[in-house]
């Protein structure tokens, strides 16, 4: 499962916007039309859009593009530009008076990315949204300190400043039965980043320089010393597929893979943490149980990877 194996799926498309003098920006994933989607939210502190119209109880089947970006609550601004582009391209829901697309978007807290900058704030909205819409290809996305992951940081229990860079991963791969399936993961988590042995990846740095573990220091006190009021975080993942899945099995997909999210970062899904994995699948669906339990066994796996990916590929401060 390395993040460079494997393509996206035919037919999708990941664009970002990254700011270009402050620690922020957008990532859109644009499926092809008719793609059904499904999310499901973990954080104790999720900023949302649209994400009831892929709940499972919604009439609609499909999204026409999923968002992931920076500036909290104000960076969901940004889906009113994905929502322009894709009108203009002919992409959205059919309904009587014509297309209405559906961007479910969630966000990640960077606006302390850059505490001591002058100026207006930068925060994604309708232009930068749709900037990515327009710079979205089907290769395999740019990685690292772009997009939502611009401004992201990990490990961040003693202050974001002891804390390691965060960012834009990718995982994919192709199952037995020939089905792409493929992750992109927005990585800001509170958490440390785990490799797949349980060893640290990024952790918070001690006084002299050491990588410590947060759940030993949170377990050995109320809170750790020093820890900051601004503990803001959340990783945000896609899983795209070319699998038919039906708009529950997205559901139930998206599910089983936030088991990556765990098995990635320590803690994880705290109150601090906002986090959101979206699934799109754009195969002719059909409901089969065990084609579920593939996909969503493979993608938790992928997201896991992908998180990695992300602080791995970061190259941007903290």
């Amino acid at each position: 499962m390395s993040p460079d194996a494997t393509p996206l799926p035919a037919g999708f498309e990941v664009g970002h916007w990254t700011a270009a003098a402050a620690p922020t920006g957008c990532t859109v994933i644009l499926p092809p039309p008719g793609s059904r989607a499904g999310v499901d939210v973990r954080g104790g502190g999720p900023g949302t859009r649209e994400t009831d119209v892929i709940g499972p109880y919604a009439n609609p089947q499909e999204a026409t593009a999923i968002l992931l970006t920076g500036g909290s609550a104000h960076g969901l601004a940004a889906a009113d530009g994905v929502v322009r582009w894709c009108e203009e391209h002919g992409r959205g829901y059919a309904t009587p008076a014509g297309l209405v697309p559906l961007v479910p978007a969630a966000v990640l807290y960077d606006l302390n990315a850059d505490p001591g900058r002058a100026g207006a704030p930068v925060r994604p909205g309708p232009a930068e949204g749709y900037a990515a819409c327009e710079a979205a290809g089907p290769d395999v996305p740019e990685r690292g300190s772009v997009g939502a992951g611009r401004g992201a940081a990990v490990a961040k229990v003693l202050g974001r400043e002891a804390g390691s860079a965060g960012g834009i991963g990718y995982a994919a791969a192709t199952t037995g039965a020939g089905e792409t399936v493929a992750v992109i993961a927005a990585v800001n988590a509170t958490g440390d980043v785990l490799d797949a042995s349980g060893g640290l990846i990024a952790g918070p740095r001690g006084a002299d320089g050491e990588m410590l573990r947060s759940v030993e220091m949170i377990a050995a006190a109320d809170a750790p010393a020093g820890i900051p009021p601004e503990r803001q975080s959340t990783t945000l993942a896609c899983v795209v597929t070319d699998a038919g899945l039906d708009k529950l099995s997205c559901a139930k997909v998206a599910r089983m893979a936030s088991a990556g999210v765990a098995r990635a970062i320590d803690p994880v899904f705290t109150p601090f943490d906002g986090d959101v994995v979206f699934t799109l699948s754009s195969g002719e669906a059909r409901v089969d149980p065990w084609q579920v339990i593939r996909i969503g066994s493979v993608a938790a796996s992928l997201v896991a990877e992908a998180i990695r990916d992300g602080v791995r590929s970061a190259t941007a401060g903290t």
